[in-house]
């Protein structure tokens, strides 16, 4: 019998992580097999109990269920706890251990991926909802001079602001109250991209940063990249590299094996 594990979601059919996990699976020799589950909007428990149940050893936990993975996991990891989102689960005995891969996986991107250092830096992350949530305390845990949360509504970044203040240097506001202010990493969580749509960004942001990251991907790079580029950012990215490194965090949680990713990134950007 091989191990099982699922990426549960809605809408799921779009995702990646069958094919990484099968790459990850083929490079280390592991004896598992991987598959997308559609949770209904109202029956993301039931799904969880019903793998579990099957015999499953873990799973990925996406969009819109992060929230409701982390109630129902019964011990979680710092990462997660501080977060207050669960995208890993693993099932050990009678437990549901819920981890939080994704600010581990920008990072990593970022620092070894892409060369960049996190430490001293000042970093301006645009939106205030879940994705942001799952970064922030792993970048601050790199020790960036500062950190500010931009969002179109001022209020929700105060109070991401305010659950995360005693790791780090932090500000807030809205996205134009950083007018002529001058970042080094640009990172966007918002969904804006999604819709092929910008953020509400001062005109001048881009202007001495060196590197612009974008959460989300797509074939061609997205407008808030294309807008960096023609400002003069050194370095532009998009998700694909996060995608890969999250899932390469989980995979190692699973089975205590850390997988090459430069190939399936590689591999990744070549189907998109």
């Amino acid at each position: 019998m091989l191990d099982s594990y699922a990426v549960v979601g809605n809408p799921i059919s779009h995702s990646k992580s069958p094919l990484i996990h099968a790459a990850f699976a083929q490079q280390t020799n592991q004896s598992m097999q991987y598959t997308a589950l559609l949770a209904p909007m109202d029956g993301f428990q039931a799904i969880v109990e019903n793998f579990r149940r099957e015999g499953g050893r873990g799973l990925n936990i996406t969009v819109p269920f992060k929230m409701e993975a982390y109630r129902l996991s019964t011990h979680l990891t710092e990462r997660a706890e501080i977060a207050q989102a669960v995208n890993t689960i693993k099932f050990e005995d009678n437990e549901i251990l819920g981890d939080n891969t994704d600010g581990a996986g920008l990072v990593r991107d970022i620092i070894e991926n892409l060369g960049i250092a996190i430490e001293g830096k000042r970093i301006l992350l645009l939106g205030a909802g879940g994705a942001a949530r799952g970064v922030i305390f792993p970048l601050l845990q790199k020790k960036p001079s500062q950190l500010v949360i931009a969002n179109r509504t001022p209020q929700k970044a105060q109070t991401l602001q305010e659950s995360f203040n005693s790791h780090g240097n932090m500000d807030s506001g809205n996205f134009m109250r950083f007018a002529g202010e001058k970042f080094d990493i640009i990172i966007n969580a918002t969904s804006a991209s999604l819709y092929d749509e910008l953020p509400s960004l001062p005109s001048d942001i881009f202007t001495q940063a060196i590197l612009a990251y974008d959460m989300m991907y797509s074939r061609e790079p997205t407008r808030f990249l294309k807008l960096a580029q023609h400002q003069g950012t050194q370095q532009i990215a998009d998700g694909i590299g996060m995608l890969v490194e999250q899932a390469a965090e989980s995979f190692y949680l699973w089975r205590g094996i850390k997988p090459n990713t430069k190939p399936v990134i590689t591999m990744i950007k070549s189907l998109i």
